[in-house]
């Protein structure tokens, strides 16, 4: 409401007031309307924003700079844009026309630039002044026909001449240069495409307007963008070419090479589009910089004028794969193109699928060749008008003269003239026209033929215009001429994998040692860190562990493998190496209980080493056989756990008392071992335990005494070459031919394996072992040593065995393991004479029981 003072003074009827809110609301959604119809969002006809357009319309139409023109400096075809059509300042127009320049940005970039116009790197191109350009050749057919009355006009921002709304383009430039734009609510960031693919799409909708969009999938295989590299997974690309919304994987083009000092680099040929070069690599020097990547010794960008080449050396132990995946995961290498396709249809924004967009630029294509087919229906027929009057006027040449003559103004002449012969204004002023030189024979001979090619063309237009058929032929026909001319083959290459990462690609298939200590500590060493040594050797520092933990499990698997762990109270947890926290040989490593979900009073006691538990055939034909510290052995089918599930499942039945001790893949037709503390084993075949299912407990497998306890059980498969290894507490311990088991009934008593005494100590562990094997040995210290079974000679099964490690007063071994050799690291150790001691070779024959 108006103020006193405001009446007053003679406002009222001349201030309006309005609701705030209401007018902030109309005033918004006119510049969003405005933003998305007018700035940011490309027409789905010509697939160009407004800027484009009218930069392309100026160098053609205004400046005459086709491609067979001259070039001419770039401030000036800015500065005549800007003044006639598109008044937002010099950098929006500059900018929009140095990227129709860059061959890295555009699939079919449609200026000629001539100058520095950017890199790859980010650089900003040199000033209008500095740069000049001209249209390229397929511009030439984005702007064919625009003086044939094809499109509509509208008038320029101060209405004093006219600017085109869409352009006659043969070329389907929405698909083959792609946009991108953030308006007002929405944005729009479309792929580019190969030409030659987008067009056999087009004829093939031109051939048949019902075809379906996954039909078209046959011809646009993809994406194709123009600094190459690989689209990595099809499913992101098919969605977007079938929604019209997708998420595309892209890679770099890596190639994996040798320097002159033989050691492995990365080079990389192409990178996603979109991806700034320098800030790139920089991103992958900060990393390596910060150790957040392992493996790169440095980078190189060794990119010239031949192409783009980033050179990553490698350093001597690193996996070229697994560097390369982990710098697919964390940098630039690999990123992702979203595509939303946002196009005006009509002045309103759509969302648009492949069969969509092309339908658009079809019926555009349609509306092009019918308004060109009239206009040159009118122009051939205007002609032939003139031409019959200036036949007309040769056979009457006489009379027209003296008509002419007659006459004391043109007008007179023009009047008479169409009098006397019936003639058209339009014909007599012709023949008015007409020089002296149309009187002769020859030029009459060529009116002639141009009345008959002139009367052909009207017949073939009025029959084109009739037949929409042969509209769709002219349309289809034009179009594999654009292929002829301007197609190429593809950049990009199409991987069809899966687009999610593998964790495993992350992690060289390298094998681990795998060790838990008492109080459940686990970790994961490469295997290559332990030494091979001498058989008495004292060992190497192997844990450091608290002073009353010690290592119990030694445990040896690749880094891809699936672990299954087996714990004392009978549950079963799967694990892939590669999630095992890694530590050095001397690092504690990390509570099992942090790593899979294990109750704190329960132990893992065994595991079961598989590559694959998807293999159906696989899984149903092994078998995990238990055995339980009172003797108790149980089989199941490796199928039963097969599902993994991250709370673990039950294995066994565990009774009161008792607890799992061991557990061991078999093929079903293994020699099963049980051996006892106190110095017996038992050997039977694997089929006489009948499989159970995973819920059970078990048949009897040895018979102990009381006070007596099994400590392990091997399965030898046949034909496997494998000894009988047995090692007591106090390090004494021998190899065994397995014959000398007989084969005896499951749950008997057994027969002696070692010669128990007080010197060797109770049996602590028994292993089946080849000459290929090493001996991994913990001790409760926290001292390991590895040494060659091969340094074990094989002794009879009665016998106590000789000295394997030397303990310290009041040391006892802890944990034994069969692991396999290194001839190299023996060999080392052996001439290098690491820490050698002899080896006691008391062997004590015992009565066998």
């Amino acid at each position: 409401m108006l103020t006193e003072e405001e009446k007053n003074a003679g406002l009222e009827g001349r201030i309006i007031p309005v609701n705030i809110e209401q007018q902030m609301k109309s005033a918004y959604i006119d510049y969003s309307m405005s933003v998305i119809v007018s700035r940011a969002l490309p027409d789905a006809r010509d697939g160009l924003k407004p800027v484009h357009r009218r930069i392309l319309y100026d160098m053609s139409a205004e400046l005459g700079l086709y491609s067979d023109k001259p070039t001419r400096k770039s401030a000036r075809i800015v500065g005549d844009v800007l003044g006639k059509f598109h008044p937002h300042g010099d950098s929006s127009v500059y900018n929009a026309m140095v990227r129709m320049a860059q061959e890295w940005s555009l699939r079919y970039p449609l200026i000629f630039g001539q100058g520095n116009f950017g890199s790859m790197d980010g650089d900003s191109p040199a000033a209008m002044r500095y740069t000049e350009a001209r249209m390229r050749k397929i511009t030439d057919e984005v702007m064919a026909d625009i003086d044939k009355e094809t499109i509509d006009w509208t008038n320029n921002f101060d209405d004093t001449m006219k600017e085109p709304t869409v352009l006659p383009t043969k070329i389907p430039l929405l698909l083959v240069n792609g946009a991108s734009g953030i308006a007002v609510g929405m944005a729009t960031n479309m792929a580019p495409h190969n030409l030659g693919e987008v067009i056999d799409a087009c004829c093939a909708y031109v051939d048949n307007h019902d075809i379906e969009c996954e039909e078209l999938l046959q011809y646009v295989k993809g994406p194709d963008f123009p600094t190459g590299g690989i689209i990595y997974g099809y499913e992101g690309v098919r969605e977007a070419l079938m929604t019209g919304r997708g998420r595309v994987v892209m890679r770099a083009r890596t190639e994996i090479e040798h320097t002159a000092s033989g050691r492995e680099c990365i080079v990389v040929t192409e990178i996603p589009y979109m991806v700034n070069k320098a800030e790139m690599i920089k991103k992958i020097a900060d990393m390596i910089n910060d150790k957040k990547i392992e493996g790169i010794s440095y980078i190189n960008d060794e990119s010239d004028r031949q192409g783009l080449r980033i050179v990553i050396i490698l350093k001597q132990d690193a996996v070229a794969s697994v560097v390369l995946n982990t710098l697919y995961k964390n940098t630039p290498l690999q990123t992702s193109f979203p595509v939303n396709n946002i196009a005006l249809v009509h002045g309103r924004p759509y969302l648009l699928n492949l069969r969509d967009m092309i339908r658009h630029f079809i019926e555009h294509r349609h509306d092009v060749v019918v308004r060109r087919t009239r206009f040159d229906l009118q122009k051939a027929e205007e002609r032939l008008h003139i031409v019959l009057g200036l036949l007309i006027a040769q056979d009457n040449i006489d009379e027209v003269i003296h008509t002419i003559r007659a006459a004391r103004t043109p007008d007179e002449a023009k009047t008479a003239l169409m009098e006397k012969f019936g003639l058209s204004e339009l014909q007599a002023s012709a023949i008015i026209e007409m020089r002296l030189r149309a009187l002769t024979g020859l030029e009459h001979g060529k009116l002639t033929a141009e009345r008959d090619e002139l009367q052909k063309q009207i017949a073939y237009f009025n029959e084109v215009l009739r037949s929409e058929p042969l509209q769709m032929k002219i349309i289809k026909d034009e179009l594999l001429e654009m292929k002829e001319k301007y197609s190429d083959e593809r950049r990009t290459e199409i991987v069809y994998a899966s687009e999610e990462f593998n964790p495993e690609d992350f992690y060289a298939d390298d094998e681990m040692v795998i060790t838990i200590s008492h109080m459940g500590y686990i970790k994961r060493t490469p295997l290559a860190e332990y030494r091979t040594q001498n058989r008495g050797g004292v060992g190497a520092k192997g844990s450091a562990t608290r002073d009353e933990d010690f290592i119990e499990h030694i445990y040896v698997a690749t880094m891809h493998n699936t672990m299954l762990f087996f714990t004392e109270k009978g549950r079963c947890f799967w694990l892939k190496v590669y999630q095992i926290p890694e530590g050095t040989r001397s690092s504690k490593g990390r509570a099992i209980q942090n790593v899979i979900q294990i109750e704190p009073d329960d132990k893992v006691r065994a595991y079961i080493n598989v590559k694959r538990l998807d293999d159906e055939e696989y899984v149903n034909n092994n078998y995990i056989v238990m055995c339980t510290k009172d003797g108790t052995i149980k089989k199941t089918r490796l199928e039963a756990y097969s599902r993994p599930r991250s709370n673990g499942v039950n294995a066994i039945v565990i009774r009161e008392g008792d607890q799992l001790i061991e557990a061991k893949l078999t093929s079903g037709e293994a020699e099963v071992m049980i051996a006892a503390r106190e110095g017996k084993a038992i050997r039977f075949n694997e089929r006489t335990v009948r499989p159970i299912g995973r819920v059970g407990a078990g048949v009897r497998g040895i018979s102990l005494e009381e006070g007596d306890e099994a400590v392990g059980m091997i399965c030898v498969e046949p034909d496997s070459g494998q000894d009988v290894l047995v090692l007591s507490e106090n390090g004494y311990g021998k190899r065994t031919d397995l014959d000398e088991y007989r084969i005896t009934n499951r749950g008997g008593k057994g027969v002696k394996t070692i010669n128990i005494t007080e010197k060797t100590g109770k049996l602590i562990s028994i292993q089946a072992v080849t000459d290929d094997n090493d001996l991994m040995i913990i001790n409760r210290s926290g001292l390991t040593i590895r040494t060659a079974v091969s340094q074990i000679r094989v002794a009879g099964r009665a016998t106590q065995g000789v000295r394997i490690i030397n303990l310290r007063e009041g040391d006892a071994i802890a944990s034994v393991m069969a692991v396999p050799g290194s001839e190299e690291e023996e060999l080392a150790a052996v001439e290098g004479g690491e820490n050698p001691a002899p080896a006691a070779t008391d062997e004590t024959p015992a009565a066998e029981q």
